[in-house]
Parts: C-alpha cells; sequence; structure tokens
C-alpha cells in the first residue's frame, strides 16, 4: 500500500499534541519501521503503533488510514511518550521475536 502522506486538520491534531508530541515527531515515527498492531476499537478501523523519532525518543501512536480523493493517507488519532517500563517491555519483546526469525 503506498501512502500519500498524512491527514492533519483541527479535529486530530490537538488530541496528538496535547501529550506533547509534535507532529514532526509523529510523522517520524511512524515512517520509520513502526511495530504494527490492530486497535481493538468497536468503531472504524484503527491501528496502533510504537515507533522512534530521530531523537531516539519512542512514541505509542494510534492512527487509521483514511481515503481522501483517491489517496490513502494516514489519519494520527493520539500519540504519547511512552514510559520507561513500556519501552523496556517492547525491547524485550522485539528482541524475541528477532530471535525466534532466526531460527
Amino acid at each position: 500500500m503506498r501512502l500519500a502522506g498524512f491527514d492533519w486538520d483541527g479535529g486530530n491534531w490537538p488530541k496528538c499534541g496535547k501529550h506533547g508530541v509534535s507532529r514532526e515527531e509523529i510523522e517520524q515515527a511512524l515512517s520509520g519501521s513502526p511495530a504494527v498492531m490492530a486497535d481493538p476499537h468497536p468503531g472504524e478501523p484503527r491501528m496502533r503503533a510504537i515507533g522512534k523519532t530521530r531523537a531516539g525518543r519512542f512514541v505509542f501512536l494510534v492512527f487509521m488510514l483514511r481515503e481522501i480523493n483517491g489517496q490513502t493517507r494516514l489519519r494520527p488519532i493520539g500519540a504519547r511518550y511512552m514510559h520507561a517500563k513500556e519501552i523496556a517491555h517492547h525491547e524485550q519483546h522485539a528482541q524475541a521475536h528477532a530471535v525466534a526469525a532466526q531460527r
């Protein structure tokens, strides 16, 4: 799937920015190689992601994909910096998957 960019507006930016994460950091975290999983939201289909900014900060994000004028755009819904315990858990989980994939 090819993404045409991000979908920002007055509805999602205030919600994403309230935890201090900038638009640039959100886009960096999602543009790299984030760990992505389904979000159990009962309404519209959403995804969760854990990504890393260029500065090395881990960000937890919720987003959805939107079709706008025939182009798929990524619409962030919420974002926050991760706590040290969450980062340790994520890195331990990622390392275990990497070891299992090598077998």
